[in-house]
């Protein structure tokens, strides 16, 4: 708070500005699914069909406030299954104040979500009905071609205010971080470079100790995550490349040394069609233990080798069907990934848009006895704008999935999965006023 409160005593903040805006939207988002395959198979009935239907539902209403050198946003969020038990999830998704200098300085608190480069590793991940958003100060200067961040973050619990060095259990996935962000766009050249570097403080240790055994001390662990991503962008043409290692240790006092890399390349001839095409390869732990269903298997781990893309947007990558980083296999362990994949765009009316994605995925590491394949993913979505603020969007995911796959996911019929979605989303500004 100290460093927040010296910046605001710098900035050269402007006048008084002689209008101020306030804003109010309505986000509504209802996505109905329907799901065959791919969940853990039950080991007491391995008979039962894996099939699924539901709806989602989420609205948000946002208030927004600005003049010239003050920005304020509120954002209260519901999110709910139709027909759930009980009361669904009301919560403040975002909640922060922006003071922007008229040199570029600002400084940004409170409840943030937090967007960089192509979210990779930090990312909103919309498509989520409950994407991580983060209490932090956001200190930086934007100009000239360059934007520099700092973000600090930490998560303390209510009922140990007094503990400053108490564990943390909460929403937030750690106890501190700390982030530095800088992005750089070169003069008369479509070329974007950005560096990134996390310093991630989980939380070590067990809270109370059991009775007749001595508790691990409460300590914090440090990951580093670092690296830069890179964006030529000249007509029609897209280019873009990243990467990524992750060093220090993680939660468990394993110690860390891992990495990923990717690449992607997009050609859009005209406003109507384009064609992408790239790699991922997210390194793997050394040994992973692939026992048959109801086996029994001792894994070593003495160095952790899984890269964690952390707070990333990962619908965005890997497949849509979520089948890798937003759930674990079954020893916990991952043997990392490759992702090859190929898609396109095509516009055949004005307000519709058609998109396919064929991937190829495998494990990044060789596995005893089992083929490096996973599966092969083609995905196909459709949206139509019925108005600028009403959008109708569907999609199809099928993969045939290997043995690998259903060792490694217990996924049941990895042969046949299949995955529709139909989603409503409606984003009216209900009011305005400016004075």
């Amino acid at each position: 708070m100290r460093c927040l409160l010296s910046l605001l005593m710098l900035l050269p903040l402007c006048g008084w500005a002689q209008d101020s805006l306030f804003t109010v939207d309505l986000k509504l988002l209802s996505r109905g699914e329907i799901r065959n395959g791919g969940m853990s198979k039950d080991a007491d009935n391995p008979s039962t069909e894996d099939k699924s239907a539901f709806v989602l539902d989420r609205e948000r209403l946002v208030f927004g406030y600005r003049r010239d050198w003050l920005e304020a946003r509120t954002t209260i969020q519901h999110v709910g299954t139709w027909g759930q038990e009980g009361s669904a999830s009301v919560s403040v998704y975002e909640g922060w104040a922006k003071m922007t200098a008229n040199n570029g300085l600002f400084a940004q608190i409170g409840r943030l979500a937090l967007q960089y480069d192509d979210e990779r590793i930090i990312g909103s991940d919309d498509w989520v009905m409950t994407p991580m958003t983060h209490d932090a100060l956001r200190l930086g200067y934007e100009g000239h071609g360059h934007q520099l961040h700092a973000i600090l973050a930490y998560n303390q619990n209510l009922r140990a205010l007094e503990e400053p060095g108490s564990y943390y259990q909460g929403s937030r996935p750690y106890k501190t971080m700390h982030t530095v962000w800088y992005h750089y766009d070169v003069p008369k050249v479509p070329l974007g470079v950005s560096l990134l570097f996390m310093n991630i403080g989980m939380q070590a240790g067990k809270p109370e100790s059991t009775e007749g055994t001595a508790s691990i001390p409460v300590h914090t662990e440090w990951q580093l995550v670092y690296g830069g991503y890179l964006k030529y962008a000249p007509p029609h043409f897209t280019a873009e490349a990243s990467y990524y290692r992750q060093a220090g240790h993680d939660e468990y006092t394993v110690k860390l040394d891992a990495w990923m890399a990717a690449a992607k390349v997009e050609w859009k001839p005209n406003d109507n069609c384009s064609l992408l095409a790239g790699y991922d390869y997210l390194s793997g732990d050394d040994y992973v233990a692939v026992v048959p269903q109801g086996g029994f298997g001792m894994p070593r781990h003495e160095v952790n080798k899984g890269f964690n893309p952390v707070y990333g947007s990962h619908h965005k990558f890997y497949g849509a069907m979520d089948f890798f980083y937003l759930s674990t296999y079954v020893n916990g362990f991952t043997p990392g990934l490759q992702n090859a994949y190929i898609g396109g765009m095509y516009k055949p009316l004005k307000n519709l848009t058609l998109g396919a994605v064929y991937h190829y995925l495998a494990t990044g590491i060789d596995l005893s006895g089992l083929d490096k394949t996973l599966g092969h993913e083609v995905e196909l979505e459709a949206s139509y704008s019925l108005a600028k603020d009403i959008k109708i969007s569907a999609g199809y995911s099928y993969m045939t999935g290997t043995e690998t796959m259903e060792r490694l996911k217990r996924a049941s019929d990895q042969g046949n999965l299949r995955w529709a979605w139909l989603s409503l989303n409606v984003t009216p500004r209900i009011f305005s006023a400016k004075w």
